[in-house]
């Protein structure tokens, strides 16, 4: 049998497959090196008592506030004594009012002198999971056996299992849509091609499998970080009642829809399709046309509503999958939730058609003979709707995220942010390289390649094999697949001639490198605490500053637990500068009516020059009106107001502020 060596253009790009491997494989051996546990997306902004604290006298209760909203549960916040034994009482109080996130748990009375120390643990509203410690002072502060966590929740081994899941999670559902929407779109033909089959339902076994994964690991990931809590299904049972829970076993339910999708495109769809292809050509033949002419009426009406009904099943399938993680993630928090989610339904979609299909047209390219130019220039038209959708969704989750200037240099979100742009401009140039090969493509003369394919009939007409039948089965069915052989070989030779389909395929292997960078920095930023949560927890944003002559006007949300216990507080300091003061507090209760409490303090602090907390306790002007002259501030700086709600003999609460005084 003659041996069809493989041209030199097919011998480069066969070459540049391992190299992109390996670039693949350090870039996320990079990222999980350095990236460590997931960032938060929720962070601890304030606490009563505050770290480091020395209490005169034992609290009620301990006060967490954070950046965002919390799952916790009784055991999320624990007390210990300077012996490790637990002085809270394991019941979890909600204190949440407005924007403010706030928890607490209320102590045993009678605690002596001494360090305790505050354990927390919690998952924030974008599924990840986050966790500290501190310690303050009752009385003195005193040695403990007590040893603050050094590991961060979410990180160690099962850390980093569970972010490889969610890595495959993301390229697996790329990968899927892509190659579903780039055969349905561009290249019916290819619903019949092999390596596309492959390609798609690995994918689909990838986006199942690293499900599967997330959903086992859920339970360690969010708690002990030890495989062996996987297999506890009281651990399990607790995942299956949370938002992540429910949109995994949602994903789950819908890759099962995805399946009999799969079977239909890849079946009765594949089937009618290649039959309309060759009743085309026997058409053509006929009356001496090209490919697809002179189609019959209703000859492929089946394959038409085949497509239809795939066309409008795979949207609302890629849609729901895309949902998952719209309604677990980023989008299901922070400010304009119900903008956010369609959103980014609508970006995991154009990303997965335009990088999916990018990787679908590399395989095509590559090992498919004979795709049509057409399907090439349908390909590129898609992605250009694709980064335009990219672009305005982009924009808008870019400014939700980051909220400020100073955030987008700032903080590791916005730097990975910058990194993003820059791959999409990359990606961006690289695509108009293709566009140009393409339009090379559509328009070169047959040249090189009519010559090869001359040669191929002369050779089919002078083979010894295609003249004499042996009459043995066994040997006519080893010539034809040698005969088989040798057309698919002379066929990739007459395709890797074509300089310009050459070029289209270094241009778009150089697309898919960069793509698959873009695509783990994507994921990176999905576990990265983003930039207006992050200057939130700085305290940045919290600072209240001081106008010229304008006094210093703040209301602070309280909840001390009790009987008519919620209510805000606002306090004006007056002129709001260095010097002499004047202060009103005033509280209200949930409806805005005067609400006349026992007692209120006042305490101010300047942390950056270690001043403080210098005590007041306003005098009862009027119900629910204090009031305090003199307040005397005596250096500029960011100041911290600390406020003591009383409203019972045993309830009461700490609420703060961070101001500037000028």
């Amino acid at each position: 049998m003659t041996a069809i060596a493989p041209s030199p253009a097919r011998v480069r790009a066969t070459a540049l497959l391992p190299r992109l491997a390996l670039v693949l494989a350090a870039l996320l051996a990079a990222l999980f090196t350095a990236a460590g546990p997931a960032a938060a997306h929720a962070a601890l902004t304030a606490s009563d008592p505050q770290d480091g604290a020395v209490v005169a006298t034992a609290p009620a209760q301990v006060t967490l506030s954070f950046s965002e909203q919390v799952a916790l549960g009784d055991d999320s916040i624990r007390v210990m004594d300077p012996q490790g034994k637990r002085v809270d009482t394991g019941e979890l109080r909600d204190m949440c009012s407005g924007s403010t996130i706030r928890y607490g748990t209320a102590l045993h009375s009678g605690l002596p002198d001494g360090t305790y120390t505050v354990a927390w643990q919690a998952i924030s509203a974008d599924s990840h999971p986050v966790s500290g410690a501190f310690t303050f002072s009752i009385g003195a502060p005193s040695a403990t056996s007590v040893a603050l966590p050094t590991a961060q929740v979410g990180g160690g081994p099962v850390g980093i299992a569970y972010a490889i899941a969610r890595y495959a999670a993301y390229a697996g559902f790329t990968v899927l849509v892509g190659g579903a929407a780039f055969i349905l779109l561009c290249w019916r033909r290819g619903s019949a091609q092999r390596p596309l089959q492959k390609l798609i339902v690995r994918a689909w076994v990838t986006l199942t499998a690293a499900t599967l994964a997330m959903l086992v690991l859920r339970t360690p990931y969010t708690g002990s970080g030890k495989f062996a809590d996987a297999l506890d299904l009281d651990g399990l049972k607790a995942v299956l009642e949370t938002k992540t829970g429910a949109s995994l076993v949602s994903r789950l339910l819908l890759l099962g829809a995805a399946a009999l999708f799969i079977a239909v495109l890849f079946g009765a769809f594949a089937r009618r399709t290649v039959e309309v292809g060759e009743r085309a050509k026997r058409k053509g033949k006929e009356k001496e046309k090209g490919r697809g002419a002179d189609r019959e009426p209703g000859a492929d009406a089946e394959a038409d509503d085949l497509l239809f009904g795939l066309g409008i099943g795979g949207t609302v399938v890629a849609g729901g999958i895309a949902a998952t993680w719209a309604l677990s993630e980023h989008a299901s928090t922070g400010i304009q939730p119900g903008i956010a989610m369609p959103a980014d339904i609508l970006h995991l979609l154009a990303v997965a058609t335009w990088l999916g299909g990018l990787t679908a047209l590399l395989v095509a390219l590559h090992k498919v003979p004979g795709i049509e130019r057409e399907a090439v220039r349908r390909f590129s038209r898609v992605a250009f709707v694709s980064v335009l959708v990219l672009a305005v969704t982009g924009v808008y989750q870019s400014w939700r995220q980051i909220g400020s200037w100073s955030a987008l240099t700032g903080t590791s979100y916005g730097q990975l942010l910058l990194v993003k742009v820059g791959l999409v401009a990359v990606l961006v140039g690289i695509a108009y390289v293709s566009r140009s090969w393409t339009a090379r493509l559509t328009d070169a003369p047959a040249g090189k390649p009519a010559k090869i394919a001359r040669q191929r009939d002369v050779s089919r007409e002078t083979s010894p094999a295609s003249v004499t039948v042996p009459e043995d089965p066994k040997r006519a069915a080893q010539l034809a697949r040698q005969r088989a052989a040798r057309e698919n070989a002379r066929e990739k030779q007459a395709r890797d001639a074509d300089p310009a389909r050459a070029g289209l395929r270094r241009s778009v292997l150089a697309e898919a490198g960069v793509a698959i960078a873009l695509l783990a920095v994507t994921t990176v930023l999905t576990s990265t605490e983003p930039g207006r949560t992050a200057e939130q927890a700085s305290g940045r944003d919290a600072a209240a500053t001081a106008v010229p002559n304008r006094a210093i006007k703040i209301t602070l949300p309280f909840d001390t637990g009790g009987q008519n216990g919620k209510g805000s507080v606002r306090v004006e300091v007056d002129p709001g500068r260095v010097g002499a003061n004047s202060l009103h507090v005033w509280v209200d209760d949930p409806q805005g009516q005067p609400l006349d409490i026992p007692e209120i303090k006042v305490a101010f602090t300047l942390p950056a020059k270690d001043i403080g907390p210098l005590p007041l306790l306003p005098e009862r002007a009027a119900p629910g009106h204090w009031s305090a002259s003199g307040v005397q501030l005596p250096l500029a700086g960011e100041w911290r107001i600390d406020v003591t709600v009383r409203t019972s003999d045993i309830d009461q609460t700490t609420v703060q502020k961070n101001v500037k005084i000028g």
